[in-house]
């Protein structure tokens, strides 16, 4: 799509640094808009890359990561950005997002996909049908790592502090714990009734990103108590993936003792904000968000209609989906985990 001096076009690999400098700079870029979270995807799902770039003249002035993703039933979605928190256009002025939309719309229509979902942090003011399903937790950190204490909530401040007095657990860090936060991720999401994703994912994106991310692991002695997954982005530390052990909360507040210590090595990287990450509304990770004293954020995802009637609705806050967190949780770990392989390219 070209109009007054604006060329809006897809993108291609060898467009990829530039891209990436552009999402850097914008105020609104985010690790998910990065070409290499795309990479990433097409390596271990093969989905198709379908960005577009908004120029003027041979000056970038626009990015939306887009990809092609399967749909349940057949036929394809297009989302911005499959497995990502954060997603939607970028643009130099809001003008140009508009176009960069416009353009995704029209061609979600001509190739009569189920929906394009944007994956917006902000209100972008769009006539698209919204969901309400997901928020964000995002804070500042403070100057110095012994304040991150201090600043959490009175309940949770008792919590980490007896975690890391009274149970002596420690915080390594190194991507060489791929394989523990893998085994504890895939045991939690069994727990939930949920698949999982394929370990060549972690292992994927600790190729494509490189010092960017970073495993953190919490141990009591030698024994692997909990892992994240963490992504630096300018001045942000995001953490993501994560699992725990069994009854590892239970009996040594594993989690709150991590994302005390998490906060703390933040600070002492020099990084200046502490980005929590997505949950359901309502469900055990956002209250426990909201306990460590992160305040919630409404993400506003939004979704233009083509053979869908409605928004997505294949998840766990569906009443329909509960007969089959049900049986999921029965099955054996080593069935679920093959199973994962089939279902996950389709939960993106």
């Amino acid at each position: 799509m070209t109009s007054a001096g604006l060329d809006v076009r897809a993108g291609s690999p060898d467009q990829d640094e530039e891209r990436d400098a552009f999402v850097r700079e914008h105020k609104r870029g985010s690790y998910f808009h990065l070409s290499a979270w795309e990479r990433v995807v097409e390596t271990v799902f093969g989905n198709e890359r379908r960005d577009l770039l908004a120029w003027e003249g041979d000056r970038l002035v626009g990015v939306l990561p887009l990809m092609s993703t399967p749909g349940f039933l057949g036929g394809k979605n297009l989302v911005s950005v499959p497995y990502g928190v954060y997603g939607g256009p970028l643009g130099a002025r809001q003008e140009i997002e508009q176009a960069l939309l416009t353009e995704a719309t029209g061609i979600a229509d001509r190739e009569q996909v189920g929906h394009l979902e944007l994956r917006y942090a902000w209100n972008p003011g769009a006539e698209l049908a919204g969901s309400t399903l997901y928020s964000t937790f995002v804070k500042p950190l403070p100057e110095k790592a012994e304040d991150v204490l201090a600043a959490m909530p009175k309940k949770a401040r008792a919590e980490a502090r007896k975690a890391r007095a009274k149970h002596d657990l420690q915080l390594s860090t190194g991507v060489w714990y791929v394989g523990d936060l893998y085994r504890m991720f895939v045991r939690n999401k069994h727990g939930l009734g949920s698949p999982s994703l394929p370990k060549r994912m972690f292992e994927t994106m600790i190729r494509e990103f490189q010092e960017s991310v970073q495993i953190h692991l919490v141990r009591k002695d030698r024994e692997p108590l909990a892992a994240v997954m963490t992504f630096a982005f300018g001045d942000t530390l995001l953490a993501y993936y994560s699992g725990t052990a069994h009854n590892a909360d239970r009996n040594f507040s594993a989690s709150n003792f991590m994302y005390l210590a998490l906060q703390e090595w933040a600070v002492e990287q020099g990084f200046r904000v502490f980005d929590f990450g997505r949950s359901r509304v309502g469900s055990g990770a956002y209250k426990f968000k909201v306990h460590q004293g992160f305040e919630p954020t409404p993400l506003e995802y939004r979704y233009h209609l083509v053979r869908h009637r409605g928004t997505p609705s294949f998840t766990p806050s569906n009443p329909k989906t509960h007969a089959l967190q049900a049986i999921w949780r029965q099955l054996p770990l080593w069935l679920v985990t093959r199973l994962s392989e089939v279902a996950s390219p389709y939960l993106p």
